[in-house]
Formats: C-alpha cells, structure tokens, sequence
C-alpha cells in the first residue's frame, strides 16, 4: 500500500501563489508516475500536472501552462505543484496522484479556492 499525503491548500486572491505537496510513504517503488488532479463542483476531475520517474518528464493541462510548475523530490518521495498567477476558475479540490506497479494512489485531496 502507497499512502499520499497532500498540503498547502489554501485561499488566495486572483493573481496570487501557492504551492501544494504531496508525500509518499509506505510500499515505494523507483518506477512511477506522479501527478496532480483537479475537481471543481458540479465537473469532472481532470489532470492538471503529472511527471514521471527516472527522466523527469512533464505534462501539464493546456490551462495551466506557463503558470503552474510541477516538480520532484526523489529522496523524500514528494512532488510538488508551484502555482502562479492563479485564477478563479482553478479553484477546486486538488488531489495528489501516483500510478505504481499498475496500480493508482490517491491522496485525501486539498482545497485551493482563489477568490476576492
């Protein structure tokens, strides 16, 4: 078993930053894929950032580009989500995702409201 466990979600005002975390424990594997969802009311939960062991490499949602920067912490099994110039509309609750061994983790989720 992987447990995720996220933080940093907040309030913040338009134009705003925060930067979410997520750690990783338990039944670790070295190959794996981690990212970030996201679920506004009333939506679907959509993939906002994920990156991939070994290489590093990154995807990110065409809404999000240029403005939130996902990235990586091997040595304490943790990925981060640096959020920049946020906008209302990427108010949701954020969850924290890692797909290891055929299998999906998900983190307990945090709440980013970006509000005046």
């Amino acid at each position: 078993q992987v447990q995720l466990v996220e933080s940093g979600g907040g309030l913040v005002q338009p134009g705003g930053s925060l930067r979410l975390s997520c750690a990783a424990s338990g039944r670790i594997f070295s190959i794996y894929v981690m990212g970030w969802y996201r679920q506004a009311p009333g939506k679907q939960r959509e993939l906002v950032a994920r990156v991939t062991s070994g290489s590093g490499i990154t995807d990110y949602a065409d809404s999000v580009k240029g403005r939130f920067t996902i990235s990586r912490d091997n040595a304490k099994n943790t990925v981060y989500l640096q959020m920049n110039s946020l906008k209302p509309e990427d108010t949701a609750v954020y969850y924290c995702n890692r797909d290891q061994g055929g299998y999906n983790y998900w983190g307990q989720g945090t709440q980013v409201t970006v509000s005046s």
